[in-house]
């Protein structure tokens, strides 16, 4: 396994602080892995039955689904991620070390990073292509990697609207955390691809053909017990929470834990994601 790295942009610095904090954490990769893993199956499912070759992980994050593809490949290809967090990349690179599976890592920003071209036969992502500040031109930058026929899969969360439990946290906790950062439709984030239309413009632009975004709706569950380390570890109000006195914590807390009672089904949280499977051809 080998690792390539280039210096972050400024846009990317909650990504190498903050914003990957609680992504990098050993305890709650394990919880996020599982959480996600519906999800992740539906795309590896994807690539197994479309690629083999050299397939590239966009935003990879902790390599979850980077190694998860390198699996599914097998002797018929390798899987490379990047992503733009240095920590993250370091969780990947441990983790694929411990599954002992090869792939290559690139700490970089895929709108910009300079790939060898025509390197690819797939690219790939699960929740990582939201985050560009020029969306069309990262997906003309990945057109170039990408081999003449080469096949885009990416899984993107619908709109908050579809996807209540994403955003139940920092409702209840607004309130009391009034610096929680306002989402803003199309803006760089989470929900950056929820209008299908504007995403399948983004595609044509930068250069991709046959686009296909169709909807894929997943149940998701993690065990009830995990379910406070869930809120305070991740998304807007994860991020806060570790700067915040302990009383202030605790009256989060006991307001955010509540919001979430409809979610709880004895000894387990089960929750319905709302998100597009983008799919287009080099």
């Amino acid at each position: 396994m080998t690792d390539e790295q280039e210096r972050p942009s400024d846009q990317a610095a909650q990504w190498n602080g903050a914003g990957s904090r609680g992504w990098t954490a050993v305890q709650d990769q394990d919880l996020l892995d599982d959480v996600l893993k519906p999800l992740e199956d539906v795309l590896v499912d994807a690539v197994s039955g479309e690629a083999s070759g050299h397939v590239l992980d966009v935003g990879c994050g902790t390599g979850s689904t980077t190694v998860a593809v390198a699996r599914r490949l097998a002797e018929t290809g390798r899987c490379t991620g990047i992503d733009i967090a240095e920590p993250m990349i370091a969780a990947a690179r441990a983790r694929a070390e411990r599954a002992g599976v090869w792939t290559h890592f690139i700490v970089a920003d895929a709108q910009t990073y300079a790939f060898a071209a025509e390197d690819f036969d797939m690219v790939v992502s699960r929740f990582g292509v939201m985050f560009f500040s020029d969306p069309t031109r990262a997906f003309a930058n990945l057109r170039r990697a990408a081999k003449a026929g080469a096949r885009l899969r990416c899984v993107v969360w619908r709109s908050m609207d579809d996807n209540p439990f994403m955003t139940e946290a920092e409702r209840a906790a607004a309130p009391l955390l009034p610096d929680l950062p306002i989402r803003r439709p199309n803006e760089p984030g989470q929900f950056g691809f929820a209008d299908r239309d504007r995403v399948r413009g983004i595609l044509q632009e930068s250069g991709w053909s046959e686009i296909d975004i169709h909807p894929i709706d997943v149940t998701c569950a993690m065990p009830q017990n995990e379910l406070e380390r869930y809120l305070t570890h991740l998304g807007p109000v994860g991020r806060i929470l570790p700067e915040a006195d302990e009383d202030l914590r605790a009256r989060v807390i006991s307001r955010v834990r509540p919001a979430f009672d409809p979610y709880v089904h004895g000894a387990e949280v089960r929750f319905d994601t709302a998100c597009w499977m983008v799919g287009a051809r080099a």
